[in-house]
This record gives C-alpha cells, structure tokens and sequence, in this order.
C-alpha cells in the first residue's frame, strides 16, 4: 500500500492583526503577518483504491468531519479523482488557539493527497481549493512566512529582503478557548485601523503593530490576561495571536518557562525558514 508517512502540519502566529474595515457581506478586512513556527501536527495517509476517506486519530480525539476530511474530500470532487485515503492525525497543535492548526492540517492534506492521488496540480489550484475550506488554508500551501491582506485572500509571500530573521518564542495556550465568531461580533471590536505597509513592518518585525482582536478576547475570556500577566513575569511583553486564546513573545534571550499551571500548554519554539512541504506542488 502507498503512504507517505510523518507528514508535518506546523502552526502559525500572527506577528500583528489590524483590522481596516469590514465589506457589506459581514466579512472583517485585515491585514497581518503569519509566522510558520515548529510546532506542528503530524499526519500519515495510506491510499485506498476504494475511493473511501477515512481518519484516525492518533492523539486527541477530533471531531467527526474536520478539516482533513473536508479538505480530501474538496479535493478528490474538484478532480474527479477516484482514488481515497485513510489518513491518521497526531494532533499536538490546540484548538481554539489562534495558531491555525485545523487550516495547516487541511493544507498539508491538499498537498500529500496531490502527491499521493498523482493529481499534479500546483499551487495556485490547490489555493483555489484551499480558500472554500477556511480563510487561513491557502497561507498553509505559499510556503513561507507571508503579509496577509483582505479576508485572507491576498497573500504576498516574505522573501529575499523582506524575509524575517530567525527567532525564538514563548508560545503559551491556557486552559480556555475562544471562539472566533463571538470575538467578530462584538460591538467592542476595532474596525478601522490605519492601514499599513510591508516596508513599515519591515523596521520594526517583532514590535510592530497590535493585535486588534486582543482587548474584545480578553474580556471574554479572563485566560488571555492571566497569560499575558504569566509572560510579563518573566520580562517577556507578549500579545494575542489570531483570534484564539494563545499569547506568545519573542524570546530574545533564555528564559524559565517552567511554573505554568498545569492545565496550560507552553512551548519554547522557533519560526521556520520555510514550510516543511514547500514545493511539493511544485515539483
């Protein structure tokens, strides 16, 4: 049976996330850097020549039809393919976080599955499939760390000049989580943030902007505060990523992460220079 074993799923922060306004169909307009980082999901897919899709869940139990599933399914109706998988999750990445774990997933599925199903298609087609799952899956497939502007859409990958320097992060997920729609409702929310520009950001990296979404999430969920509070205790000023309870801070020296209580996850990680399956819709 053909496999493809081991395949990573890394996580995303949010360096910054302004939001500049918000279109006549509801949808938040944003822009933001994601940072890929070494925390990663793990996945296996064996091929079925069956056509049947199934999971198992080789770590915490996920739902029923999540977005693996829904991303192999997307694409086997999108080609016509005929064949299936079977599809194993070591889930490490939290729910609920902010760091795009379920839409990574979903990425690193279009992309095995591409390989596996000898599809062939490239980037551009997998985004095209990638962007009816989820707002954050066609940043998963670009590669590299990116500006993100729009709804998600428009995504200009950091290269060459503009390519972040290596760093280390405190990454910390309390016990709660968010969910995103309540943090989008509220009436609280910062909608019309100034917008900004690659070449701004570029000065600052590490220090730039906000997290707009930061004040509504830690009046909802008192967590966020608490593990703010948890990092400013070790000289770390930290800050919301995406629309979840994680926080994270550069780490630019070595710091004691030890203490936490012991229904929180935190992680010392690095960004990556590149992700893990760059091009494999390329080559």
């Amino acid at each position: 049976m053909l496999s493809l074993y081991d395949v990573p799923a890394p996580a995303k922060l949010n360096l910054f996330l302004h939001i500049t306004g918000r279109r006549d169909d509801g949808y938040h307009l944003l822009q933001s850097v994601f940072m890929l980082i070494d925390w990663c999901d793990t996945l296996h897919f064996s091929l079925r020549r069956d056509g049947q899709l199934t999971r198992e869940d080789l770590g915490p139990a996920l739902p029923p039809d999540d977005l693996t599933l829904r991303a192999a399914r997307a694409l086997q109706q999108s080609t016509g393919c005929s064949l299936g998988a079977h599809i194993g999750v070591l889930k490490r990445v939290p729910a609920q976080a902010g760091m795009g774990g379920g839409s990574s997933d979903a990425a690193t599925t279009l992309l095995a599955l591409n390989r596996l199903w000898k599809l062939g298609l490239r980037t551009p087609q997998l985004q095209a499939i990638a962007v009816r799952l989820g707002a954050d899956v066609p940043f998963f497939l670009c590669g590299h760390h990116a500006w993100v502007e729009g709804i998600g859409e428009r995504i200009t990958p950091l290269t060459g000049a503009s390519a972040l320097p290596t760093a280390r992060f405190a990454v910390v997920k309390p016990a709660a989580g968010i969910e995103t729609a309540k943090i989008f409702a509220s009436p609280a929310l910062k909608r019309d943030s100034d917008s900004a520009t690659i070449l701004g950001f570029a000065a600052a990296h590490y220090d730039f902007g906000r997290n707009d979404l930061q004040s509504v999430a830690q009046a909802l969920c008192p967590d966020v505060q608490q593990a703010l509070d948890w990092l400013q205790a070790r000289g770390l000023h930290g800050r919301m990523t995406g629309s979840g309870s994680a926080v994270f801070a550069q780490m630019p020296h070595a710091v004691d992460l030890s203490g936490a209580p012991g229904t929180w996850l935190v992680k010392a990680c690095e960004n990556l220079t590149l992700h893990p399956l760059a091009g494999w819709a390329e080559d």
